[in-house]
């Protein structure tokens, strides 16, 4: 078979790029080798014009139009650019210095720009550039597509909990049946964890460093050792909404990174979770599916509708998760001052949080595929009288009829009971007439403790 050398959609070596490309989108702007490139260009643009600023006797403070000349290359920023920094990469073998070489390159007819272009880069290591790209990169991630697009998921999963809030639900303890709930509480308790973990990913606060080779400022110090040099690395950060993490070796030590890492596996555990037991629903009848024109559910069987999306869903969540780990486990080791492995890991960002927006995009699909099967749901609840046993013998104890755990369980346990059997035993306790009438009105449908009110406040 003759597989095209140029990259497509149907060549491409990861689904990612492949067949949930479109998914996935969002982020190439954000975490791909060309956005990593600009970021870096970014970071490069921000150093050198606070280099100007600093008042430095061979740097004058640049002109408003070098100013702008200067952020006009991080602003239009393109493909191309990054194409040519790749060509001049080949040469350097170089991925930081190729940059500064395109940056050289850009400034060269610029006569203001050119006469400062050795301060491109100035004391610098590679890691200075790469982790505070890094850092936005990754902050930038979070803000335009992780958070968004969670949110979204959880506002849908609130909105079926309000929606399902009076239906009752025979819940299920160890897989058999317990004291009832509503499916929209159901959906509640998700959609709280959720949230939680959404403000937890929020919450995290992403560092950076610009403090040279082993993040103790010597070169710095070495060429203008009256300039607070970790005073002014802190004002660069701050311009670039980042904060300085003051103690590093040559990288910044990630542990931020895998904070961040951890809070959205964390995220995403809940909704593999949530998966799991939406499929469980669709698998008992409780939901039907909206149909698809054309969909195929079974390529024998015509009349399947499977649950594919929460599938979907769950698969990718744990291809999301095992990266998520891995990035937090293992970018916080560095030997000694540092050794390279951070750098081809960090790499992978994009495939880490692709599989995460992926999942996310398939879990909201399915969500608006369900359709409540109240009868199905219904029938289940009404079944089981058994779990009625609860309050009975909840309200013998207050009353302190002897033994009211045992007898319920010799009533009860591993055998279904009828109404008319449960409302015979009841008739013969020695009751107070209004806690009696209230067990004997009591249904399956009708103790739900506040299920209901929990579902609607979410």
């Amino acid at each position: 078979m003759h597989i095209a050398d140029t990259l497509s959609t149907l060549n491409a070596l990861s689904p990612l790029d492949g067949r949930y490309g479109s998914r996935t989108a969002p982020l190439r702007g954000l975490l791909s080798e060309a956005a990593f490139m600009w970021h870096r260009v970014e970071v490069e643009v921000a150093w050198l014009i606070g280099l100007s600023d600093a008042g430095l006797p061979e740097l004058p403070a640049f002109s408003a139009q070098a100013r702008e000349v200067l952020k006009s290359l991080v602003q239009n920023f393109s493909e191309d650019d990054a194409a040519r920094i790749k060509a001049i990469e080949r040469t350097t073998n170089h991925d930081v210095k190729a940059v500064e070489y395109w940056l050289k390159e850009k400034v060269a007819d610029h006569a203001e720009l050119s006469a400062a272009a050795e301060f491109i880069h100035f004391s610098c290591t590679s890691e200075d550039i790469n982790n505070t790209s890094h850092a936005l990169m990754l902050t930038r991630a979070r803000e335009q597509v992780i958070l968004p697009q969670l949110q979204e998921v959880c506002d849908a999963i609130k909105a079926q909990a309000r929606l399902h809030a009076e239906q009752p639900l025979l819940s299920r303890t160890h897989g058999q049946p317990a004291s009832p709930s509503t499916m929209g509480k159901e959906f509640a308790n998700v959609a709280a964890r959720l949230q939680n973990a959404i403000s937890a990913i929020a919450a995290v606060q992403p560092l950076a460093k610009l403090n040279g080779a082993t993040g103790n400022y010597n070169a710095h110090f070495s060429a203008y050792p009256e300039i607070d040099w970790p005073a002014f690395s802190k004002k660069v950060l701050n311009g670039l909404g980042l904060t300085q993490n003051v103690y590093t070796i040559q990288i910044e030590p990630h542990d931020w990174m895998a904070a961040l890492f951890d809070a959205i596996a964390r995220a995403n555990t809940i909704l593999l979770d949530f998966n799991r037991d939406v499929w469980g629903y669709i698998s008992l009848g409780y939901f039907k599916q909206r149909l698809k024109e054309g969909e195929i559910g079974s390529s024998t069987m015509p009349h399947k509708v499977n649950p594919i999306d929460f599938e979907n869903s769950e698969g990718n969540l744990g291809l999301a998760n095992a990266m998520l780990r891995h990035l937090s486990e293992k970018l916080p080791i560095s030997r000694w001052q540092r050794d390279l492995t951070d750098s081809t890991v960090l790499r992978n960002l994009g495939v880490a949080l692709g599989y995460s927006v992926v999942a996310y995009d398939a879990c909201l699909r399915g969500i608006g595929k369900l359709e409540l099967n109240a009868a199905a749901v219904d029938a289940d609840i009404d079944a089981c009288w058994e779990i009625l046993a609860e309050p009975v013998q909840t309200v013998m104890r207050r009353y302190g009829l002897p033994q009211p755990y045992e007898q319920l369980k010799a009533l009860t346990r591993g055998r279904g009971i009828t109404e008319e059997a449960l409302r015979e035993f009841i008739g013969g306790l020695e009751l107070p007439a209004d806690a009696k009438n209230y067990l004997l009105e009591l249904t399956p449908r009708s103790y739900l403790g506040v299920a209901v009110q929990l579902a609607q406040a979410i």
